[in-house]
């Protein structure tokens, strides 16, 4: 390291010390670092699954992601991770989120939030919203009609998640086209809910406010 001018030996203290250039390589190599962490965590989550639905300047910030948890439900029952989701929403006073699935609790449970006056943005692809729109039209019409609530429409999405003010929860397609109902990202910290916002935001901007 002293050969290539990362580091140097300081005569007086006999110690070394990262020189100017050895400090940038350092704080440069700590999202390498980070990146790797996050992989080795759960390889087989990004392995398995279509990373299509995150754009490039996210994926270059996976690092964000560090210090989330990967929850994987067992086969005999595939919604735990989803009720650990529901528990940590309840709990959440806003909530923004994107849904290429449907789950039939998701119209009851979300228009219980928007009566409840909690502020909630979501973007539906086009399908969720036609299934919830022909089957229960009277509970979106009671979440349109609440005063904190927007509705967005997109055409696809290739990820389904949710970001609030305490937590982000991102589950994926797998390569083959169907969704993994069974593994969740969550992340309580405050890079992990940054990265999620930044996401909602991407799929904003390509959704058509209703």
């Amino acid at each position: 390291m002293e050969s290539a001018n990362l580091m140097y030996k300081d005569p007086s203290t006999k110690m070394y010390t990262l020189t100017t250039t050895g400090k940038i390589i350092a704080k440069s190599f700590k999202p390498f670092v980070d990146m790797v962490g996050l992989i080795e965590k759960n390889e087989d989550f990004w392995n398995d699954h279509d990373l299509s639905g995150i754009p490039e300047h996210l994926l270059d910030r996976l690092a964000d992601l560090k210090d989330c948890n990967f929850y994987v439900d067992k086969l005999e029952n595939i919604y735990d991770s989803h009720k650990t989701f529901i528990e940590n929403i309840e709990c959440s006073s806003l909530i923004k989120g994107v849904s290429p699935i449907y789950f039939p609790s998701y119209p009851d449970f979300f228009m219980k939030l928007a009566v409840k006056d909690v502020p909630t943005s979501l973007i539906l692809t086009k399908a969720v919203y036609d299934k919830v729109e022909n089957e229960h039209s009277d509970k979106m019409k009671a979440y349109c009609a609440a005063k904190y609530t927007e509705l967005y429409l997109l055409e696809n999405a290739k990820v389904a998640f949710v970001v609030t003010d305490i937590f982000f929860s991102m589950s994926l397609f797998f390569k083959s086209g169907n969704y993994d109902p069974r593994t969740d990202l969550i992340c309580f910290d405050r890079s992990g809910i940054q990265w999620g916002n930044d996401l909602f935001e991407y799929y904003l901007c390509q959704a058509k406010k209703l």
